[in-house]
This record gives structure tokens, sequence and C-alpha cells, in this order.
């Protein structure tokens, strides 16, 4: 399998390839000035130890009945592309969470392609669905005339797992299914100041071309400034497109200029099968240590294997009930969550067994979600 096959068919965050609205400049960073910490270990600790713990639900909202709300009700999601093992896993957990409330719930399978997603809409306004989701990283803005066509004629528009929590949806969008991705960028901020003991040098890699990186890759920025002022950070840019002929030579290029880069903090752990090989071209095994966020089963075996030290994880199981939660919250009156309750858990040497042998989207996160929602909705 070609290096780019293995991007497109493994990798969690090409969930996100898709047209962007905006782009963000490379290379090394300029961040604005932001206070110190008054005790920047001590809060680079609590960040960490608060995403150790086993997650517990938090309800995102008021209970109400979900079944006597969504009786008759139909949703039509289309994810970014169903070639993308993250997003049939995202559709089986909301399909899933659907059954149990027991409404119509259909997923438009597709193959990343703009007709396809063109006749989805299509199809939901001319079955009479209630709801037409984009999930997976689908860009809103990419259907404007389609969309709007929905909403002509009466149904509600949601996104699912796309925006970051810091960014507002277009005005296409009635509902939208939010992700903290700033939250993970503070904790692998935290995590490699509190790894190298103070003293982080760090090479942070993004894909600016992807709308929700940019403000991950600030977070990481922002709070890297806030407990180390002082501290050196470098941010190297590549295109979803080009990962796999340009992050590697791009890291072994800023490892070579930099002998004393100490971490690289890839914002999308997929990027790490990548990163992985400039460490062991530049000799640089052992002594940078790689840390990543999603929580994608082979990059999890990475983790279990040595070559990565950490990754954040997110149960998709969680983040299709979160969603669907969500999405019924949309079509019963209710106000819209602030982002899906999806807990984001630290994988390292001490638990990393607890993600399964060989790891999968979904174990080691417990399934006080299930019990939570349910109550929740109703149904118990």
């Amino acid at each position: 399998m070609t290096p780019e096959n293995r991007v497109r068919d493994r990798g969690t965050s090409i969930m996100r390839l898709i047209l962007a609205s905006s782009l963000l400049a490379a290379s090394t960073l300029a961040v604005a000035s932001t206070p110190a910490a008054a005790d920047p270990m001590a809060d680079a600790k609590a960040i960490i130890e608060a995403h150790r713990a086993m997650p517990v639900f938090a309800a995102p909202g008021e209970p109400f009945d979900a079944k006597a709300c969504m009786a008759d009700k139909k949703v039509l999601s289309i994810p970014i592309s169903m070639t993308i093992p993250f997003n049939v896993e995202l559709q089986k957990a909301m399909a899933s969470a659907a059954a149990e409330v027991g409404f119509t719930y259909t997923t438009w399978d597709n193959q990343l392609k703009l007709d396809q997603w063109v006749q989805g809409i299509s199809q939901a306004i001319s079955q009479d669905y209630d709801v037409v989701d984009l999930a997976g990283g689908l860009n809103p803005e990419v259907l404007g005339p389609q969309l709007s066509e929905a909403r002509a004629a009466g149904l509600k528009i949601s996104t699912t797992h796309f925006y970051d929590v810091t960014q507002p949806a277009v005005e296409s969008v009635d509902y939208s299914g939010k992700v903290d991705f700033t939250g993970a960028g503070k904790l692998l901020a935290a995590w490699a100041y509190a790894q190298t003991e103070g003293k982080p040098n760090v090479l942070i890699i993004g894909s600016s071309d992807v709308l929700p990186s940019i403000p991950f890759v600030q977070s990481i920025q922002d709070q890297l400034k806030a407990l180390c002022p002082d501290c050196k950070q470098t941010h190297l840019d590549v295109p979803v497109s080009e990962w796999a002929t340009k992050i590697q030579s791009g890291t072994q290029s800023a490892l070579l200029a930099d002998p004393s880069i100490n971490y690289i903090l890839p914002i999308y752990d997929s990027m790490s099968q990548f990163v992985v090989p400039a460490l062991r071209i530049t000799g640089s095994e052992g002594s940078v240590k790689v840390a990543s966020f999603n929580g994608t089963p082979f990059v999890l075996d990475m983790v279990r294997e040595g070559q990565v030290e950490m990754d954040i994880g997110e149960s998709l199981g969680w983040a299709g009930y979160a969603a669907i939660d969500n999405i019924m919250r949309m079509l019963c009156g209710k106000p819209e969550v602030a982002k899906l309750n999806v807990p984001l858990l630290v994988f390292d040497k001490d638990n990393i067994e607890t993600a399964g042998v060989p790891a999968n989207f979904d174990d080691g996160y417990g399934d006080a979600h299930l019990e939570g929602f349910r109550k929740l909705w109703m149904l118990k």
C-alpha cells in the first residue's frame, strides 16, 4: 500500500480533508504576548491529570423526551467519505443512538466526491427528511446552493465534528456539533512542557488547509507562550494532500537546522507515520519525543511500541451519541450544545493496553455515556 493510500484509508485526521475558507502562513511562528502562568509546572500537570482519569458523563443540556419528540422524524447524514475508518465508526455510533431512540437515520455512502454530496442533499429533499447532517469534516461552505435549497424546503442543517469550539458556523448551518480542538492543543502544550521539565523546544506540525486546524495550532502556541514565554517553538505547515511527501522532509530539515528540538507535536496523529522515519534518519530517536491527538488505532499501537510517547484519544462511540443528542435538540426546540461532550483521554505507556491489542477506536474510555444519554433522553 502506498503512503498516500495509508493516509487516505487509515488517517483519522484525513476525515477533515476538505476545501477550507482560510489559510494560515507556515514556518517559524510569532505568537502574541500572553501573561505567564503563576506556577506553570503546576498548571501544566493539572491539565494533564484532568485528562488521565476514566471519563465520566456530563450532561450537555436538560433532559427531554427524545422518543416522543423524534417520532416520525428522519435524519440523513452525509460524511465527508465512507472510505475513511473514522467516519465509518462515527456513523455506526450515530446510527446506534438513533436506533435506541427509534427514528429513521440514514448514512449517505460516498467516496469523497462533490457530486455524491450533492446527490445526498437532493435525496433528503425529495424524500422529505427533516435534517441533513454534514459529518466528519464535510465543510458546508462547498455546498452553499444545495443547503439553501434544502432549507427552503423546510429541512434543518447540522454539522458534526467539523468546527472547533471557538469557530462560528456559517449561516447555512442551524446547529453544529463542535469539537474541543483548542482543549486538545492546550493539553499537548502542557504535556511537552511537563515532560521536558519546563524546557520545551517544540516543532508543531499543522495543516492550515483544514479549517479547525487554525485555532488548534493557535491554542498550542498560546499555551506554550503562557507556560514558557522564552521557550522556542516552530510551526511547520503541510497541506493534507502533501503529508506523504512533505512531513518527513520538513521534519528532517527542522531537526537538522535546530538539533535542540526535543518535542514534535503533529496536531493529527496520522502525521506521526511520517515523523517517526525522520527521527530515525536524523538519529533523533529517544531524544525527541512525539505527542499527538485523535486516538487513531494504528497510532495507539505506535504508543504501545514506544514510537509515539502520547496520543490524546476521543471515543467515537461517545461522539456518535453526543452528535445525535445535538441533532435531536435542534429538532426538539432545545438549545444547541456548546460542544460535543466527548472527553479527551491521555494514552501513554501507563494505560495504552486499555485501548486494545491491537488498538481500536472505542476501547479504554468506559461506557458511562450509554447510561448517561439514555437517562438524558428519558429512555429509562
